[in-house]
Formats: structure tokens, C-alpha cells, sequence
């Protein structure tokens, strides 16, 4: 027997007991497995996604809304920021505090423009705290994909509590299929085949994450 005669072999063995007729979309295929691992309080799962940022090295810091211009403006500074790329729908009041100046997002703008700029702000979609993902869906105040994937330093804010799930299978049903989404877990980082870590290759070398609550 040629391989592909093996392959049909197995695929109509697992179809004995399927009627014949029957069109996979008469027969839903059931997804009745576990959605969320063990039981958290709402404080709990916004503990346990900082726990897992810091473990992607992500940098977690925590603000009330009064608190967060002032903090903005501590990091940027810290940082040594000139520029920051801002999404069009991104809140105006973030930035009170710092002296940096505003970057547009443009469609016109250049993978050399955007490298130029020295910061990324964003808020995000959801943030799922078993794997310590952000996910962006490049709503008003995320803006497209792009932006947040060649700066080196991305400043993502997140609501809490209302923007954490415990899990993936929590955060799928509130993503639109047909949004540009950004699944981001840490800095970006890749290894060799050494297993020597660099960081930065696919996106920003630094990523640092506001809990913003309150909000």
C-alpha cells in the first residue's frame, strides 16, 4: 500500500460511525473541556497575570487613573523617551504628565519611521492571566499591528479587573475573528539553537504593562 492509501485507510476507519449524509455542521463538535484551571477570586486572577508577566520579563507596575499621567510621565523619562507612537483613539489624558511628544499613527508611515520612534502606548483587548498574554485587536486605542511590533519599547495599559480572564478559552469569545490580533506574551525573545536568548528580533525588546484600576 502507497501512504496515501495508509492515510484514506485511517480516515475511513474513524468514520465507520458517522451516518453517512451527515454534514459536520448537523453534528457541532462538543467544547465541554475545562474553560479556567482550579478557582480564583477576581483579585487572584489580576495577581496571578502579573505573576506571569514578570515571568515573561515583562515590567508590571499598578495606577489608579489620577496616578497614571504622573506615572507615564516617570517611565518615559526613565527611559529616555523623546517620541512616543500613539494609536488615534488612545485616551489624551495618559500623557499629561510627560514632555515626550506625540507621534501619530500614519498609514503612510515607514517601517524606518516607526523604528525612529523611540516609544509605543497602547491599551489592549483583554489579558489572559494562566499565560500572561495581552491580546490586541487594534481597536481606537491600540491602532494596527504594526506599530506595536517595530518600536522597542511598547507601554501597554490594562483595566482591571474588567479586562483580565483567567484563561485562552475564557478570552476567545469576546475576540472578533475578523480582528488583526496581537497575542503578546513578554518581550519578544527567540533562541538559537544554543539556546542562546535574544531579545527584540520580532517586536520590543522592552515591554512594560500598567494595571490600571479603577478605571
Amino acid at each position: 500500500m502507497s501512504s496515501r492509501d495508509v492515510v484514506l485507510a485511517r480516515a475511513r476507519r474513524a468514520l465507520t460511525d458517522v451516518p453517512r449524509g451527515e454534514r459536520p455542521d448537523e453534528a457541532p463538535v462538543p467544547r465541554d473541556y475545562r474553560r479556567v484551571h482550579g478557582s480564583r477570586t477576581v483579585e487572584e486572577t489580576v495577581e496571578l497575570l502579573a505573576e506571569n508577566l514578570a515571568d515573561y520579563r515583562a515590567l508590571v507596575h499598578r495606577s489608579t487613573p489620577g496616578a497614571l499621567p504622573d506615572l507615564m510621565g516617570r517611565l518615559l523619562a526613565e527611559r529616555g523617551a523623546r517620541t512616543v507612537l500613539v494609536p488615534p483613539g488612545l485616551d489624551a489624558s495618559w500623557l499629561a504628565g510627560s514632555g515626550v511628544t506625540r507621534v501619530e499613527d500614519r498609514a503612510s508611515a515607514t517601517p524606518r519611521e516607526l523604528d525612529a520612534v523611540d516609544s509605543v502606548l497602547t491599551g489592549c483587548a483583554v489579558a489572559i492571566a494562566e499565560t500572561g498574554t495581552l491580546v490586541l485587536d487594534g481597536g481606537p486605542d491600540q491602532g494596527r499591528r504594526r506599530i506595536t511590533l517595530v518600536p522597542d519599547h511598547h507601554l501597554c495599559v490594562v483595566r482591571v479587573p474588567e479586562q483580565v480572564v483567567g484563561s485562552v478559552p475564557q478570552a476567545l469569545p469576546l475576540l472578533g475573528p475578523d480582528r488583526p490580533l496581537t497575542w503578546i506574551s513578554g518581550p519578544s525573545a527567540t533562541s538559537d539553537i544554543e539556546l542562546d536568548r535574544v531579545e527584540g528580533v520580532h517586536g520590543p525588546r522592552t515591554l512594560e504593562v500598567i494595571l490600571l484600576a479603577g478605571a
